[in-house]
């Protein structure tokens, strides 16, 4: 299947690359000359504008759009509008805001263009695990673009088959899912994020106290020396707690036991807040995640060891660089 790519950061680049890897043709265009000229030496063909990208595509075309949410996503869509033609698809893989994604689908529907909300979450090693899909969209779009959908998720892979979902949509367990009309899979993404904060925050705060079980605030018969490197690794075998961010934080505190090399200074991309915001729409408590956004914004000014692990774990599966620690 022929797909169009503008963007091509990390992500945008290495879900061509997948497809390609899947047998799909993809037409690629970035700000970047080079970024283009580097997928086109591996296969892709390489546009020189978003117009040129349009052209070198064949009706019913289908654009996938991979760049910063906001103004960058909103001036891309409006120029592929204004020059796509009806029965043609527009993909915001991005990070938008899901409330965007409604309006935008609702402007583009009068020229008879699809939109499609693809909640996209894999990081940078996405090329090789796959991609975890939540769309939002009409389902004639989505299900006409189920081979490009189908080649980024993960798989099946080896993970045990769920109790009692006999008769159930068998795209969700390949790792996509089409959760909605527009707008749904942006907020399932966003709430997916939400998560991820207070996931990061526990577990962070959790090797924070590990780190100080010999404060001298403690008597000298309760302080505990602990090896919190292998703590992670040994909780990554066999425990409740095991997973993908403890893996990271394992690999992180095994190279690093100090964290040296992180500052403790976190950014957050936006969807944090967007969650925090929906909870407050529906009047739903939200403590945990509420409180591991807030520390977020307090370790821009104070930083602790709970902070150098969630930059730890940022780097692991987001490649995200925040400020390295001062000397």
């Amino acid at each position: 299947m022929q797909l169009g790519m503008i963007g091509l950061g990390r992500m945008g680049a290495n879900i061509v690359r997948r497809l390609m890897r899947a047998g799909h043709n993809c037409v690629v265009f970035d700000r970047d000359p080079a970024a283009g000229a580097a997928l086109a030496r591996e296969g892709a063909q390489a546009a020189t504008s978003v117009a040129d990208l349009v052209q070198k595509l064949s009706a019913p075309r289908a654009v996938w759009i991979m760049v910063p949410a906001g103004d960058a996503t909103e001036s891309t869509v409006r120029e592929l509008a204004a020059i796509l033609q009806s029965g043609d698809t527009i993909i915001d893989g991005g990070n938008s805001f899901w409330k965007d994604d409604v309006r935008r689908a609702a402007e583009l529907k009068p020229e008879g263009l699809h939109y499609v909300d693809a909640g996209t979450s894999g990081g940078v090693w996405g090329l090789e695990r796959g991609y975890c899909l939540m769309l939002g969209g009409d389902k004639a779009a989505i299900d006409r673009l189920d081979p490009i959908f189908h080649a980024l998720a993960p798989g099946r892979g080896d993970i045990p088959e769920t109790p009692g979902r006999e008769g159930r949509d068998p795209r969700v367990e390949r790792g996509y899912l089409h959760a909605g009309p527009n707008g749904a899979g942006h907020y399932v993404k966003m709430i997916h994020n939400g998560i991820e904060y207070g996931m990061m925050q526990a577990m962070a705060e959790g090797f924070d106290i590990l780190k100080h079980a010999n404060s001298p605030k403690l008597a000298p018969e309760l302080r505990l020396d602990l090896d919190v490197a292998d703590i992670a690794e040994v909780w990554r075998r066999g425990s409740v707690v095991t997973s993908w961010l403890l893996d990271l934080t394992a690999t992180a505190l095994a190279q690093d036991p100090q964290l040296a090399s992180y500052s403790g200074h976190v950014d957050d991309s936006g969807e944090g807040r967007w969650t925090v915001q929906a909870a407050i729409e529906q009047a739903v408590p939200a403590e945990v995640l509420t409180s591991s956004l807030y520390t977020r914004f307090r370790s821009r000014v104070d930083h602790t060891f709970a902070e150098k692990v969630l930059s730890a774990m940022r780097k692991g599966f987001g490649g995200h660089v925040e400020p390295k620690a001062s000397k």
